[in-house]
């Protein structure tokens, strides 16, 4: 079990009887351990400094498996939607409920997973939610008539919440400066490249067992989480850490972080950033499908060429957002937003055909890896108090904002059909609403340099 407790500030310093050395604390909780050469002793900035590189592997591991979690839970049915419409002897728009339910779950539960960590710590919450994650699986898989399964569905998504929220809680328990960015960068890759591979992964189930087989999986999934966090996941936030003057309720946690006006434009470019990946995701099938002529297996090839965009972005991004900060990234890659899905606009206009579409499409994507995880780096950098907090509320607002705004796509073309300019038009709004968030809320020349 790891302690990140403080380390108290006393007069004297403190031997360690196993090598002879000492450890001395600051009033900062930075520890300098000194040995034979004091002048060249490391200094211990944040808990997570002193950990091994074998333990942090498994700590990015176990980690972005559970922020995996929630967009698989999301997204991993999706395929079996004409089968559900069968089976269940009903409509389309009723299978789809099923989607808001869950994502509305999802949103929900991480408004109250997230303040609930600060309080309490991470490790219950976390246990808690997951333990509701499998149930509500296992009723889906089993769940007689659609109503039943859109309940099970709702506490499915509320279940899977907790994965995400703690784990870029924990990270930040652990780390700050630019070390934070390198840990959030690979739990953003997962956010980002989740949602696109999920269904890819559903489609594979399906050729081997039925829809309710999909749930099965989830919920052993869960369990896999469940017994993992519980035995090799420690507790980040001690209780000396939780709580404090002016975040003790979680009103006021709410409240210390929505009075951070860079925090609110960082929610702000997230929300957009991922309503523009959404609206691709809920389009392409009906685009490159029906519009070019995929196949499913060449549908696939293309979600993978676009997966590799996004895992390019993000680690190109982690590296430097930790040299110039995350702000002049995103000044360049909300610019590439707007740049690449406009451009997506003109080569549909001029007749270019499908490469016209997938070149800016790609690019499009790769920006979004560059951005997402500079979000999460501004605004968990800046409320370390408050990290459970802050995450929850930008989960809940990627996917309720995207909730709402990816349909659209569908709605501006419910006459003509989806084609690459009505999929655009929507990615375009949001990212020129993101662009102007950066530079007239966020205001990047404002926002302090990373801490090392």
């Amino acid at each position: 079990m790891l302690d990140t407790a403080p380390v108290p500030v006393t007069p004297s310093a403190e031997k360690a009887p196993a090598t002879g050395s000492i450890r001395i604390p600051s009033p900062t909780g930075a520890i300098r351990t000194l040995g034979p050469n004091p002048a060249t002793a490391p200094i211990m900035l944040h808990p997570g400094d002193s950990i091994s590189n074998r333990r942090r592997v498994l700590y990015i591991i176990l980690l972005g498996a559970l922020t995996a979690l929630g967009p698989f839970t999301i997204d991993l049915y999706l395929p079996a939607f004409p089968v559900l419409e069968a089976d269940f002897d009903t409509t389309a728009a009723a299978i789809q409920l099923t989607l808001t339910g869950t994502m509305v779950g999802f949103a929900l539960g991480q408004l109250i997973v997230g303040p609930l960590s600060d309080k309490v710590g991470r490790r219950v919450p976390l246990l808690a939610v997951t333990a509701v994650h499998v149930v509500a699986s296992i009723c889906a898989a089993f769940a007689p008539t659609l109503e039943l399964l859109m309940v099970a569905r709702f506490f499915q998504g509320a279940g899977a919440a907790a994965g995400g929220v703690v784990a870029a809680a924990m990270v930040r328990d652990l780390f700050g400066g630019r070390r934070l960015v390198t840990m959030l960068s690979r739990l953003a890759l997962v956010s980002g490249v989740a949602p696109v591979l999920a269904p890819l992964v559903g489609s594979a189930l399906l050729l081997v067992m039925p829809w309710r087989g999909i749930f099965i999986v989830l919920a052993v999934y869960g369990a896999v989480m469940l017994a993992a966090s519980l035995f090799l996941l420690p507790e980040t936030l001690p209780p000396a850490r939780r709580g404090g003057k002016g975040t003790t309720t979680i009103w006021q946690r709410y409240k210390s972080v929505f009075s951070d006006r860079v925090f609110i434009g960082v929610l702000i470019i997230g929300g957009m950033t991922f309503s523009g990946l959404f609206s691709y995701l809920s389009s392409s099938s009906f685009l490159f499908q029906i519009s070019y002529g995929f196949n499913a297996q060449q549908y696939g090839m293309l979600f993978a060429a676009n997966s590799l965009g996004v895992v390019v972005g993000v680690q190109v991004a982690s590296r430097l957002a930790a040299r110039f900060g995350p702000q002049w990234v995103m000044a360049v890659s909300t610019g590439v937003l707007v740049l690449a899905s406009a451009s997506i606009i003109v080569t549909d206009q001029l007749g270019l055909g499908l490469w016209g579409t997938i070149i800016p499409l790609f690019v499009f994507m790769t920006a979004c890896g560059f951005t997402f995880p500079c979000v999460q780096v501004l605004a968990l950098d800046r409320h370390g108090k408050a990290a459970g907090t802050a995450q929850s509320i930008i989960g809940a607002t990627n996917f309720g904002v995207a909730g709402f705004i990816s349909p659209l796509v569908g709605w501006i073309a419910k006459d003509a059909g989806i084609t690459a300019t009505t999929m655009a038009a929507v990615m375009v709004g949001c990212a020129i609403v993101g662009a102007l968030a950066l530079w007239f809320i966020v205001q990047p020349r404002t926002v302090e340099r990373l801490a090392p």
